[in-house]
């Protein structure tokens, strides 16, 4: 069973025409083609920005802020936070 949701799309006049052109020159629905298009861009796969490692800490390192291992001080620097 096909499942399909309609919705509206507010395109501009020139891309609806090139689309609606390009789909009956392959023979298929203006549906179709907007599928198949937004498909593939959504398949593309995104380019991932180059992180910088986070910085991490034991419990007992010299320059951490709370002791990890103490939940009372790590929600009181969470709530100073908020």
């Amino acid at each position: 069973m096909l499942v399909c949701m309609r919705t509206t799309l507010n395109l501009s006049d020139a891309l609806a025409a090139e689309a609606k052109s390009r789909a009956a020159s392959e023979g298929v629905t203006f549906t179709s083609y907007i599928e198949v298009a937004l498909r593939e861009h959504l398949d593309r796969e995104a380019p991932h920005a180059a992180r910088a490692p986070l910085p991490t800490f034991t419990p007992k390192t010299p320059g951490a802020l709370i002791d990890l291992d103490d939940k009372d001080a790590l929600w009181d620097v969470l709530d100073r936070s908020a």
